[in-house]
């Protein structure tokens, strides 16, 4: 007698959002920060200039899930599946009400349009998965993130990340102060292609208040979770700058102004 075959094993898709309803992709916008497929030490990068539309559709959406998910209480918060392949076009960062999500342990942001985190993050004292995976214009998150003192797990796309050891793009140069007055004194109203962000009102380090005149940026490279991340220091003053720890072992191992001269290891490409 024939043996009957076995059925075909059928496994789920881990990231679903990332198929529209006609079973194709979803169409992302294209990133040219660098080339995340070859090395190239010398890659002109920098900071996305887009400032978010927040009349948008996709951006009134994503604050009306972000409240609904505050008022039920809900661990898991993937705002992603909830838009349309164009609502999730509109949306390049998020919220600060992400703050108020202090129940949620997994947040995820699959094949996202973002290109920057906003530093309420840190205030998702539940948060122990994050998993913005695919999100290939996303280079770097804020320090505030290591408050997630619960964060244990990661899903990154690596090679999209500034000074990632398998391509080690360079890091945006940073200003040293906001003393030369390039951003008048005023951390209200920045061009986030010059500074990262469109506002900064308090330190990523003491979380105390930051006057235009003291703000130190600086870059540095910490394991978070199970990433090693490039993270945006915005601090008050020389003090905070020296509390910072060491950066991860194979990277750059003090903060720094990143730019072109920053030493870092070989890229470890394979």
């Amino acid at each position: 007698m024939d043996a009957t075959p076995p059925e075909p094993r059928l496994f789920a898709n881990r990231w679903p959002e990332g198929i529209g309803p006609d079973g194709q992709p979803i169409h992302r916008e294209r990133c040219t920060c660098f080339d995340q497929y070859r090395v190239h030490p010398r890659a002109r990068v920098g900071f996305h200039g887009e400032q978010q539309d927040t009349s948008s559709a996709g951006w009134l959406r994503l604050l009306g899930l972000i409240e609904e998910a505050v008022a039920d209480g809900r661990e898991e918060f993937n705002p992603l599946v909830e838009l349309s392949p164009q609502e999730r076009r509109d949306v390049i960062t998020l919220p600060a009400s992400i703050g108020r999500l202090t129940a949620v342990k997994h947040l995820r942001l699959y094949g996202s349009n973002l290109v920057r985190i906003p530093p309420e993050i840190g205030a998702m004292t539940s948060l122990e998965e994050f998993s913005p995976y695919t999100s290939h214009r996303l280079h770097w998150f804020p320090y505030e993130i290591t408050r997630c003192s619960k964060l244990v797990r990661s899903t990154v796309s690596t090679r999209s990340l500034f000074g990632n050891f398998k391509l080690r793009p360079p890091f945006p140069r940073l200003r040293m102060t906001t003393g030369d007055s390039q951003s008048g004194g005023h951390l209200a109203a920045l061009d986030p292609k010059r500074w990262g962000t469109t506002a900064i009102s308090a330190c990523s380090v003491c979380d105390g208040p930051v006057e235009g005149s003291e703000l130190h940026q600086r870059w540095i490279s910490l394991v978070v979770a199970t990433d090693v991340l490039p993270l945006l220091v915005n601090a008050c003053s020389a003090a905070c700058l020296a509390a910072l720890p060491p950066g991860a072992a194979k990277h750059a191992p003090q903060p720094h102004i990143g730019g072109w001269d920053v030493a870092q290891p070989p890229a470890d490409w394979a």
